[in-house]
């Protein structure tokens, strides 16, 4: 399998509103159905997963994703970028972009170095959290991108 991991446009929604965490994380996850990357069984996977170890990781931004046992689920590696303007409390912490991450490899890794990549960056951050198109999106979080 390739290591790098294309995000299209298709993978990516902006302007969205979600009622709670879990709300968004079922986007998240309805998303990557839609996409064709997981089997539904995987979203409770990903709820299982928030409920053990909170995907919040700074500058808010969360990267939920389902636990080691849901990757039997995974059709093929992918993300869904969904952004929501007006915040999501995600126990304490606001996110306002949720990734939701499909992956039965290690295929995922190069958006992960991309996403860190954004999050130590401020001025990235804040053009994620604020991307008015998915190609500024995929422009900060493309693998192998700087922004």
């Amino acid at each position: 399998m390739p290591t790098d991991l294309a995000l299209t446009a298709d993978a990516v929604r902006l302007g969205r509103v979600a009622a709670d965490k879990a709300d968004a994380i079922d986007q998240c996850g309805a998303l990557l159905v839609e996409l064709g990357s997981v089997e539904p069984g995987y979203v409770a996977a990903m709820h299982e997963r928030e409920a053990s170890v909170p995907t919040f990781v700074g500058e808010g931004v969360a990267i939920p994703h389902g636990t080691d046992a849901g990757r039997a689920l995974v059709k093929e590696t992918a993300l869904a970028v969904l952004q929501f303007p007006d915040g999501v409390d995600w126990d304490g912490p606001t996110v306002y972009v949720a990734i939701g991450i499909a992956a039965s490899g290690e295929e995922h890794l190069g958006v992960l170095s991309s996403l860190a990549g954004v999050l130590t960056d401020p001025e990235k951050a804040a053009r994620l959290r604020s991307a008015a198109t998915p190609d500024e999106v995929i422009d900060l979080l493309g693998p192998g991108r700087s922004g």
